[in-house]
């Protein structure tokens, strides 16, 4: 099979490695504006089974051509090329999936469902951690049970040793983080859908040693359209983002003073927004190229099976690979995609056409798969 990663940046070129460990896969294509910055551990491959091109995602016909002969396209491009992305792959004939975290993007792409199906393709949009992973961990607990009453989430990326004063560093993109703090979260409350505000709803979780006590705290884009589908089935649904104890506190004054905003000020004879003046001041000293991450996750289904009172727990707790560089966010998110987009391939989907991970992908297949990646999942009854 052939395979072309779009987006040749971190969660695309762990995406990228992932499939070059599969023998079935024959040719893998990076497409990036920007192709030969790929990093090291993809080095050994270029010229092999890896070929690197040049991709203008704004341009529909570079686009096209990169995709011609394809089997499947797995995205890692910003959410907003993603309905354009799905459209010209259900043109060629190829599989699709990407990375998502945008619902109205999502609900986009949906509308393409008669036109997939039509050309004998699957597109799953939301095929990282969260949303993703999580997605269809959450759909596997609901599978186990009779009723289901409530399901929550919880995932981080951390670094293993946090420094003060956020206890944080930059794992994927900066901002993507503050969009995550600063729009409002999607949750299931009473069985309605419902907005609430991001960096509140504020608990502490335990986890294993050395981790400990975390924090958890409302944050978009990790729920995705999960809530929508179970309205009126199930009384609570919800996600939180996890950080080191103190952290949310920091951001939420910080957001409330208004240095994440977008609209524009004057700074004497210029103008900038106050939020790209944090992102540049403040991500030299959050971006620690030599830090070593983590990837916490747990998600808790509750319900009734035969009569009797049952929750479901799945964790993961995954580490940055000091064989290969990678780290355990890029890990968890791009080899996921990764993932999702074999599975395509090899007709291990429940359906064609258009369906989020939780709706089409078999959570045993995929649990299997990521095991193979060393990416293991506990399920736990509580």
């Amino acid at each position: 099979m052939k395979v072309l990663v779009l987006g040749g940046g971190a969660q695309g070129s762990a995406a990228a490695y992932d499939l070059l460990q599969d023998p079935e896969v024959e040719e893998v294509v990076i497409g990036d504006m920007k192709p030969d910055a790929s990093p090291k551990f993809l080095a050994p491959h270029v010229g092999g089974r890896l070929r690197l091109e040049v991709v203008d995602a704004r341009d529909s016909d570079s686009v096209r051509e990169a995709m011609r002969g394809m089997d499947a396209v797995v995205c890692a491009l910003p959410y907003y090329f993603n309905t354009e992305m799905t459209r010209i792959a259900i043109e060629m004939g190829a599989h699709f999936a990407d990375l998502g975290g945008n619902t109205e993007i999502v609900e986009e792409q949906r509308a393409m469902d008669a036109e997939a199906k039509a050309a004998g393709v699957s597109v799953i949009p939301d095929c990282g951690l969260a949303p993703g992973m999580v997605n269809i961990l959450a759909q596997a607990g609901i599978d186990e049970l009779d009723e289901t009453e409530s399901v929550r989430m919880w995932v981080g990326g951390l670094p293993q040793d946090p420094e003060p004063p956020l206890n944080y560093q930059i794992v994927y993109s900066m901002e993507g983080v503050l969009d995550y703090y600063t729009t409002p979260g999607l949750v299931l409350h009473e069985g309605k859908p419902a907005e609430v505000e991001a960096l509140t709803g504020m608990e502490e979780l335990e986890f294993p040693s050395p981790l400990g006590r975390l924090e958890a705290f409302y944050t978009a884009g990790g729920i995705s359209t999960l809530p929508y589908r179970y309205e009126g089935e199930l009384r609570t649904m919800e996600y939180k983002t996890l950080r080191y104890p103190g952290h949310a506190r920091i951001m939420k004054a910080i957001r409330d003073l208004g240095l994440l905003d977008d609209t524009p000020v004057q700074v004497g004879d210029s103008e900038i927004t106050p939020r790209q003046f944090f992102i540049d001041r403040v991500s030299p000293t959050l971006r620690k190229p030599e830090g070593k991450d983590l990837v916490a996750l747990r998600v808790e289904i509750r319900g009734t099976r035969n009569g009797e009172a049952v929750g479901i727990r799945y964790d993961l707790l995954d580490r940055y690979d000091e064989a290969t560089g990678i780290t355990a966010m890029m890990r968890t998110t791009g080899y996921s995609l990764a993932l999702t987009g074999l599975m395509q391939c090899r007709g291990q989907i429940r359906e064609q056409g258009v369906r989020t991970p939780d709706e089409t992908v078999e959570p045993a297949a995929y649990m299997d798969g990521l095991a193979r990646r060393g990416i293991q999942i506990h399920r736990s009854e509580i």
